[in-house]
């Protein structure tokens, strides 16, 4: 018999959701009220290449998109609960150690 650490699957990938989720919303915030494109560095006028509509519109999805990666962290951590810690099974009789 053999045993595999299975809640700490779940609780890894829902902390990496988490962290690049709030990173994302963060950024998403920033663009919405601070940031601007670099285009408008670059251009006679500002918002020549890109409008606002389309930088609040990119900044929205960028909210929306680490919301998203949040909320599924959040879940992926409330189903690690029910996810037991160690699961056994019978020891493969293969020679590969990666099977």
């Amino acid at each position: 018999m053999e045993k595999i650490k299975v809640r700490g699957l779940f609780c890894i990938a829902a902390w990496i959701f988490n962290g690049v989720g709030f990173a994302v919303f963060v950024l998403g915030l920033f663009h919405a009220f601070l940031g601007e494109p670099e285009a408008n560095y670059y251009s006679p006028q500002k918002w020549d290449f890109v409008t606002q509509e389309q930088w609040l519109r990119w900044s929205g999805f960028e909210v929306s998109y680490g919301l998203a990666c949040l909320g599924l962290g959040y879940l992926l951590l409330r189903y690690a609960n029910r996810v037991p810690d160690w699961v056994e099974r019978e020891k493969s009789e293969s020679q590969d150690p990666f099977l």
